[in-house]
């Protein structure tokens, strides 16, 4: 199963805790669908980025439109998702919530040869170590290049990596760990940060490699007193991406955290809005698509 998929399955446990408040989430997402297929960034314009967290959203509330629902927006999503073609003129990042937001959609309504065209396309990404950058032409990857690589390649329903080259990211994301016992987005740093150690931590998982025992300990003491995670040792305040996606890490590697669960879940609660999204964190006055979607990722993990 992807990692998409299994984000997924957790997303739809958000239901749990968010019983009939669900319906406020799916309403504020089909406000934000524009009349051409897409869905809304901050500012009110269609963003293939927020679009790839929207349909995942949606899908993890069961109401992703399809043949059955909404045939009409579903049909017209996929126009949208057609007009960038195999992603030539999208840098890397984007090339990958393409990737993403096909994935959503059934196999046989994609374009033919699409997956393996994106395939092609992302792996241009791939750096001189052997991982893969934002940048083409990188001389080493980051833990959120590779991260979103083999992501990617899964969402287009490419085979496995060859031996050679899951061996060569593998050996990226070593060289990425930080002294404290994370990782970093550059080799040599005395720091982690929360976004890179639960990338790299997914994509170890992805690749059927051994996780470190230390990233779950470095994972937890992130943990911000009042249950949120922090983004680095020395930020402030927690943010919802970084609870987010180091629950999830967290919980790949079977470590202990739910003594924190109530914590946890008023930490959610304190980024809820009654419009039907999650701030990403208490500075953000606005709600999106994307922190909508790890809000339930959150959220779900929270609430088993």
């Amino acid at each position: 199963m992807s990692r998409r998929l299994q984000m997924l399955q957790v997303a739809r446990l958000a239901q749990r805790s968010l019983g009939e408040a669900a319906d406020l989430v799916t309403a504020y997402l089909n406000r934000i669908a524009l009349p051409d297929g897409s869905y809304a960034n901050r500012d009110g314009r269609g963003d293939l980025y927020y679009t790839s967290f929207a349909l995942d959203a949606l899908a993890a509330l069961d109401q992703l439109p399809d043949a059955q629902r909404q045939p009409e927006r579903a049909s017209r999503t996929r126009q949208w998702l057609q007009t960038f073609g195999v992603g030539d003129s999208l840098d890397f990042v984007h090339r990958c919530c393409l990737a993403r937001a096909w994935a959503s959609q059934p196999a046989h309504s994609w374009p033919p040869g699409q997956g393996e065209a994106l395939a092609e396309k992302i792996a241009a990404n791939r750096s001189a170590d052997g991982g893969y950058a934002t940048r083409v032409g990188s001389h080493g990857g980051t833990a959120y290049g590779c991260f979103l690589a083999v992501n990617a390649r899964e969402d287009v329903g490419q085979p496995p990596f060859a031996t050679d080259d899951r061996a060569a990211i593998i050996a990226c994301l070593d060289r990425l760990r930080s002294d404290d016992g994370g990782w970093a987005n550059a080799p040599g740093q005395p720091v982690g940060s929360t976004t890179a150690t639960a990338a790299a931590v997914a994509t170890l998982r992805s690749l059927e490699a051994d996780v470190p025992a230390e990233a779950a300990a470095f994972l937890l003491s992130q943990q911000h007193p009042t249950g949120g995670f922090i983004a680095t040792p020395d930020t402030p305040m927690p943010d919802l991406l970084s609870t987010a996606v180091a629950l999830h890490a967290l919980d790949a590697v079977d470590a202990s955290w739910r003594k924190q669960q109530d914590l946890v879940l008023d930490y959610l609660d304190s980024l809820w809005s009654a419009d039907g999204g999650f701030h990403g964190s208490w500075a953000d006055d606005l709600i999106d698509a994307e922190y909508t979607y790890y809000g339930l990722v959150a959220l779900g993990h929270a609430s088993v």
